[in-house]
């Protein structure tokens, strides 16, 4: 009997051993990392050919009221982990048509390899993505990346071949962190060809400050296929529930062509300041609210945009000749067409989070605004979240203003999207 009870004893833990035990290799996280979403979007535009920049667009193609644009886009991420090193990459493939083209691309975002050989410091090379600043529509201090889409700041970007290097430590104090992050950009004909004009190797860093609970990095770019910055940025929390941020930045010896009221040309070189002040509010009803003042220190003024958007009609004119067309092709290349020319910007943006009860639903409304010539940009817009790792989005971008005004020059002044975006 005592046998029997002690093998009884002895069998029971042994049981209980087999019962729960476990390999320790079957939970240990795998080094590679995969993500990604693919996107459908349907566009429906309403063409505006009394704007003065739609022969820029258009000029060529038969004239229409409307264009309805279908584009797919798949963007996939993967990471490898091991040890020290870190290898990763973000592609995207996106084909679009409408009326008038056919079109696809499929694009590196970022890739490259990161050596970490110690808490705090890490090694990188490879094309990357720097997310200088601390603005949500504009980034004065992004002296080393492609600018955001106001509009849609949260979109993809691609980034430059670089290498750079990453250091922080934690202290005692007021100063609570120090950060140090160098980087090098070259740019030769056929690397990163058009981040400058001229081939160089473009040299900055950015100092990262934790002082008194406040965000502040100073930043730098050495003169190289760009002209020499400085710049500065902070963000603070004053409370649970409001942000304050800003960005300044100096820019030295900018080549600027300006456009005179008679159709003159004229090349200066100055000195530019850019600076940028925000706040993100959040409400108890979960409404945000972000808020921001953008001075663009190399934008021309109302009088030098309402000069270039005249010419361009004039060029494209019947009267307009073969000269005049280059010239202005030239001024829109030197930035007179590009996003967001002006001098002087106001951001406002609110959004919810399941107002009224509507669960999984967030509606959006967005406003940019040229201060000096009044023209506007309203976008309001719906998601829908309601489905595991599905996105649904529509939305609506509405244009104002005269046809020598900035958003009233453009060559569609009504938008409405349409998007599903699937997440893996």
């Amino acid at each position: 009997m005592l046998l029997l009870m002690a093998s009884a004893a002895t069998s029971a833990p042994a049981a209980q051993a087999t019962e729960y035990s476990f390999d320790l290799s079957e939970i240990e996280p795998s080094p590679w990392e995969f993500s990604g979403f693919g996107e459908a979007k349907f566009e429906h535009l309403s063409l505006n050919p009394e704007g003065a920049l739609f022969p820029l667009s258009y000029g060529g193609e038969v004239p229409r009221s409307t264009l309805d644009r279908g584009t797919a886009t798949l963007e996939l991420a993967a990471r490898f982990k091991h040890d020290q090193l870190t290898a990763y990459a973000r592609v995207s493939a996106e084909a679009a048509h409408d009326a008038y083209l056919t079109e696809s691309r499929a694009r590196l975002l970022e890739g490259g390899v990161r050596i970490s050989p110690s808490e705090g410091l890490s090694f990188d090379i490879g094309k990357q993505v720097q997310r200088w600043g601390k603005g949500y529509a504009w980034n004065p201090v992004g002296f080393f990346e492609r600018p955001k889409d106001p509009n849609d700041p949260a979109q993809s970007r691609e980034g430059f071949v670089m290498a750079s290097a990453d250091w922080v430590t934690s202290l005692q104090g007021p100063l609570a962190a120090v950060g140090f992050s160098p980087l090098l950009l070259p740019v030769t004909s056929s690397l990163n060809e058009d981040y400058g004009p001229t081939e160089d190797v473009n040299v900055g860093a950015r100092l990262y400050l934790l002082v008194a609970d406040t965000d502040i990095d100073l930043l730098w770019a050495a003169k190289g296929s760009r002209p020499q910055r400085f710049g500065l940025d902070f963000s603070r929390n004053l409370g649970s529930n409001l942000e304050l941020h800003g960005e300044w930045a100096r820019a030295f010896d900018v080549t600027r062509r300006e456009l005179a009221t008679d159709g003159t040309i004229s090349t200066r070189q100055l000195d530019t300041d850019s600076w940028l002040v925000g706040a993100r509010y959040l409400t108890e009803r979960d409404v945000t609210w972000i808020a921001e003042l953008y001075r663009n220190g190399n934008g021309f003024d109302e009088t030098q945009l309402a000069t270039f958007y005249s010419l361009v009609g004039s060029a494209f004119g019947p009267d307009g000749s073969t000269a005049l067309r280059d010239r202005v092709l030239g001024l829109a290349q030197a930035g007179y067409a590009r996003a967001n020319p002006g001098r002087r910007y106001a951001y406002l943006r609110a959004s919810a989070k399941d107002p009224f009860d509507w669960l999984y639903v967030s509606p959006a409304l967005t406003t940019i605004v040229n201060l000096e010539d009044d023209s506007l940009q309203v976008t309001p817009e719906i998601v829908y979240t309601g489905w595991q790792n599905v996105e649904l989005r529509a939305r609506a971008v509405w244009l104002h203003g005269s046809r020598t005004s900035e958003f009233g020059a453009k060559p569609a002044d009504r938008r409405f999207e349409v998007t599903a975006r699937l997440y893996f």
